[in-house]
Formats: C-alpha cells, sequence, structure tokens
C-alpha cells in the first residue's frame, strides 16, 4: 500500500466510524476474501440514504477506483 493510499484509507475508516457515533452503522471492516480483499458495513436507516452515505465515502470521492454496492435487508433478523 503506497503512503497516499493509507491515507485514503485513515481517511475511510474514520468516515465510518463517524457514521457508527452517530448510531448509523452497527458494524463494519474489511473481509479476507481469498479473491480480493473488501469491505462490508451493516446500515440501521430510518431517514439516512445509504446511497447517499456510500457517495460520501472518501475513498469514492477520491475516483481512484473505488465502488459501493447497497443492497437492502428486508427481513433481517435481530439478536436480542
Amino acid at each position: 500500500m503506497t503512503e497516499a493510499e493509507a491515507k485514503l484509507m485513515q481517511q475511510h475508516a474514520a468516515y465510518w466510524k463517524n457514521l457508527m457515533a452517530r448510531g448509523l452503522v452497527i458494524i463494519f471492516g474489511p473481509v479476507a476474501d481469498p479473491k480480493g480483499v473488501y469491505g462490508v458495513a451493516i446500515l440501521e436507516l430510518e431517514e439516512e440514504d445509504a446511497n447517499g452515505l456510500g457517495a460520501d465515502d472518501p475513498t469514492i470521492k477520491a475516483n481512484v477506483g473505488f465502488k459501493f454496492e447497497v443492497y437492502p435487508m428486508d427481513r433481517a433478523i435481530l439478536r436480542k
């Protein structure tokens, strides 16, 4: 990882930690897929727009090849 990439990843993590502190993110982090590492975030939203949150991520705004996808969980089962 280059110095610029490391700085971008720090900004990315800070962005999602801030969303977590606001109560919008339940969990997030990297997935160690042997085919290639990527991240996953599980959000709990009422009025916030998941697509808007993804678009505001510093890695997306940097326009250096990162992307995000949103998939709703219409029938999530939560631990009590």
